[in-house]
């Protein structure tokens, strides 16, 4: 794949990776906005765009393919893995925005930020580290 395509798929992986992450966050609150609802809604939107964002990477992005279930699963911790750096980076981001600004588009939209920023880390990491 050429630089340019890849810079392509890659921002638009992760513009979807994005939207299913703060997608869930808003369904969660919705579902419940109890005690530590904010929490548990990004933990829940962090869980769904990683498992989005490795099925898109790993078969449009690098072209990668698991030798068996146990290859598999090793990768998708290590991405994991990769990904908790990236994690801090983009909860920090919202987390933030939330502190700063106490307002529901503010957070999200520190969120859209970390993610962005979180992503262009993560492509390097996951290029040397995971799918190498």
């Amino acid at each position: 794949m050429s630089a340019s395509r890849l810079v392509i798929f890659y921002a638009l992986f992760a513009g979807l990776s994005i939207l299913a992450n703060i997608g869930f966050q808003k369904l969660s609150v919705m579902a419940y906005s109890g005690a530590f609802s904010v929490p548990l809604s990004v933990f829940v939107g962090t869980g769904v765009g990683l498992v989005v964002k490795f099925a898109l990477d790993k078969v449009w992005i690098f072209r990668y393919r698991h030798r068996d279930l146990s290859h598999g699963v090793r990768s998708f911790l290590l991405y994991t893995v990769m990904g908790l750096a990236t994690t801090a980076i983009f909860w920090g981001f919202e987390f933030g925005a939330d502190a700063i600004y106490h307002s529901e588009p503010a957070r999200l939209m520190g969120g859209v930020v970390g993610l962005v920023i979180g992503y262009v880390v993560k492509y390097r990491l996951d290029k040397k580290f995971v799918f190498a």
